[in-house]
């Protein structure tokens, strides 16, 4: 048996380094490193021996070395919601295609709308030594934004415009999204409006109800508190509870507003599990266009938000943010606002009027 473990093959782990290919290539390791990071002083025939040999043997350059060097992790945190939401996967995508081109990594971290969970993610992400932080989630308030400049790295905001703390934001136009749905239902005929809101997403959710509110006014019809109900959270069982309280009003409303899709597709199903016909007796319409809204039954009426340009514009910024950080960090706040369109599908139509 010992000679069968003297014997025995072992994988040995070699780490090619900067001196091995100046060694092999004959020339100084400054040469190669340079060469490597493609400095215009070394020659074009050189660099390219050089890199041929790196190559040949293997070299892997070292990140934790370059960042030793540049004072730079060249890793970037991103934070939101939930990571399993379809909202954030489309603006995760979306920094990932523009950030991975400059050679810079992602930690992604979902703080849940928990207070402590996110006092944790602002610690790691410091002690990660994060280049720049990304804020997709809006329970991210004042204190947050405080904490995060006396960490000393830039911070794009991602729809979190209520904070004027953020000077580097991207954010979506909700009122004006809430109040293009509220006056296409009044246009088919609805004067019996509700809006189902998400009792976790407060400052987000009393915008949305604000414009509602306001196209209601401007439509000259009243806004009842009855109509107005906020489920526990932002997914479709938040959407099944705000189903079960419209039903069982005596006088129910014939169009429903509701936070985003998930909620809405929860309210959908649910309103035709006890027997309300959507849209004929109610019109249901969501938020956000996440991909398998078109997929829910009856396909679902939506307000599109540009979430992957979002996500595209965010990343953008922090790049910019980057290359002039920190010898000259930009003090000009940055706010860019954009604005998505209604898509009109099933879920929505005109009052049934019994006759």
């Amino acid at each position: 048996m010992q000679g069968v473990h003297t014997c025995a093959l072992r994988q040995v782990l070699v780490v090619i380094t900067i001196k091995d290919i100046a060694k092999e290539a004959n020339v100084s390791h400054s040469t190669v490193s340079r060469a490597l990071r493609g400095n215009p002083a070394i020659s074009e025939e050189t660099a390219e021996r050089i890199k041929k040999i790196a190559a040949e043997l293997g070299y892997v350059p070292s990140a934790v070395a370059r960042g030793l060097k540049t004072s730079r992790s060249h890793a970037l945190g991103v934070i939101v919601n939930r990571i399993d939401d379809p909202f954030f996967s489309e603006i995760l995508q979306a920094i990932e295609d523009v950030l991975y081109k400059t050679g810079y990594s992602l930690f992604v971290a979902a703080s849940n709308r928990d207070i402590e969970r996110e006092e944790t993610i602002a610690l790691a992400m410091r002690e990660r030594r994060v280049d720049g932080l990304i804020v997709c989630t809006t329970p991210f308030g004042e204190a947050h934004s405080q904490l995060f400049k006396k960490y000393g790295f830039p911070v794009v905001a991602v729809s979190n415009h209520e904070i004027a703390d953020y000077p580097q934001m991207i954010y979506h136009d909700d009122d004006y999204g809430v109040r293009q749905i509220t006056q296409y239902l009044v246009d088919l005929g609805h004067k019996k409006i509700a809006f189902l809101g998400n009792g976790r997403a407060e400052r987000t959710t009393q915008g949305r109800l604000n414009g509602f509110c306001t196209a209601m006014q401007v439509a000259e019809l009243p806004v009842q508190d009855k109509y107005i109900f906020f489920g526990p959270n932002g997914q479709t069982d938040g959407g099944e509870q705000g189903a079960r309280y419209f039903s069982k009003l005596y006088d129910p409303p014939t169009a429903i507003i509701c936070f985003n899709d998930m909620m809405a597709i929860g309210l959908s199903k649910t309103l035709q599990d006890v027997g309300v016909r959507v849209p004929k007796d109610c019109s249901v319409v969501g938020f956000d266009n996440v991909p398998f809204s078109a997929y829910s039954y009856p396909s679902l009426t939506t307000f599109d938000q540009p979430k992957y340009q979002l996500g595209f514009e965010a990343a953008n910024m922090m790049y910019k943010l980057l290359q002039a950080f920190p010898d000259s960090p930009s003090t000009e706040p940055q706010k860019l606002m954009l604005r998505g369109n209604l898509v009109i599908r099933e879920s929505t139509g005109k009052p049934f009027t019994k006759r």
